[in-house]
């Protein structure tokens, strides 16, 4: 402690003899922390001083310092003792974030297993009990769902009705188109016959189409030895099947994941095709293994050069010159097979084609 006025000192038994450096005129009346100066020993040092008047009127600055050391000791304890605290304090608040969102968002994975499934056309609606604050988001999926099947239903309809209202036309076409070939007018019968052509493709195809899009139902099934049987029984009357024997190879209660309707179309295009192409016989295997079903085609025909393999998917490509096909069976059966999710390749054989469709199981 300093008195303003004489100027004498009156240290603390903790300094001795030493001094403090402390400038004249720093602190005022207030509290005022001293920024680091040299302390005795030359080690730092913070002081906060005050300036003090008795009531006598005399003024006196008191001043407690303190060692830098001693403060950076007592901080790394404090920090040593809340540290522990703090760690505990954060794994408590993590392990409650982590038991709060796995808890909250739980109806969140139900949901999303629902959509999943309308995806994969496992189910038409999303069945699922959602939270309260979810349930309308889920309803109004429901209503767009039923609003798109509605749109198909009536797409597919104007499809139907397009398809129909054009084959009368093209009956006519085809009657004109022999009338003239009577009257020696071939190059006209030709263009004519080669334009009605492309329509009847067209239609065709956007019919086919129309009847998968967006996909197909998942819980379709039907026993393959009946859709062969059928399928052969009337390639077997045509003109080019009376030359061939037929074979059918599979089990009888063989079931594949995909519908009646579109696996006559898948397997009527195949054997049409190999029935055109084949020497003396057709056969028509299929056998189920790891977790698919495995349907073959056969041909002793000569089969498809390497180069021309890929394009024969394409529509109105037709490898014969005889003509009595549209192009677009194979095709077709390639849309048909994707929409199953299935894969569809063509190997040649010695001799002959093998054209061979995997479909997956439900599930």
């Amino acid at each position: 402690m300093e008195d303003v006025a004489s100027g004498t000192l009156i240290r603390s038994r903790s300094l001795w003899d030493e001094t403090l450096a402390l400038k004249a005129g720093e602190t005022g009346g207030e509290l005022k922390e001293i920024k680091e100066f040299k302390g005795p020993e030359g080690e730092l040092a913070i002081a906060v001083a005050r300036t003090v008047i008795d009531a006598g009127g005399r003024s006196f600055r008191a001043v407690v310092a303190e060692s830098h050391r001693s403060v950076e000791v007592a901080v790394s304890e404090y920090v040593r003792d809340l540290a522990p605290a703090l760690i505990l304090l954060a794994l408590a608040l993590m392990a409650t974030f982590f038991v709060q969102i796995t808890v909250g968002l739980a109806p969140l994975e139900s949901l999303r297993v629902a959509v999943r499934n309308v995806v994969a056309q496992r189910m038409s609606r999303l069945e699922v009990a959602a939270p309260r604050e979810v349930q309308p988001l889920a309803d109004e999926i429901n209503r767009l769902l039923e609003a798109q099947d509605k749109a198909l239903v009536r797409a597919r309809s104007r499809a139907t009705d397009l398809a129909h209202g054009l084959k009368t036309p093209l009956q006519v076409l085809s009657a004109d188109i022999r009338a003239l070939r009577k009257k020696g007018e071939t190059e006209l019968a030709d263009e004519i016959e080669k334009s009605a052509g492309a329509i009847r493709r067209h239609v065709e195809r956007e019919l086919a189409r129309a009847r998968l899009a967006p996909g197909v139902s998942a819980k379709a099934t039907c026993r393959v030895s009946d859709t062969a049987a059928g399928v052969v029984g009337v390639v077997k009357r045509t003109p080019s099947g009376k030359r061939l024997s037929f074979q059918v190879d599979m089990t009888s209660d063989l079931v594949a994941p995909i519908s009646e309707g579109d696996l006559s179309e898948v397997l009527g295009n195949l054997v049409e095709n190999a029935t055109r192409f084949a020497q003396s016989s057709v056969r028509i295997a299929a056998s189920s293994t790891a977790g698919e079903v495995v349907i073959t085609v056969a041909d002793d025909g000569p089969g498809i050069p390497d180069a021309a393999r890929q394009s024969v998917l394409s529509r109105g490509v037709q490898l014969d010159s005889k003509g009595g096909s549209s192009g677009l069976g194979l095709a077709i059966v390639s849309d048909i097979v994707e929409a199953y999710g299935g894969r569809l390749a063509m190997t040649n054989a010695n001799p002959g084609l093998v054209v061979t469709i995997s479909l997956p199981q439900h599930g």
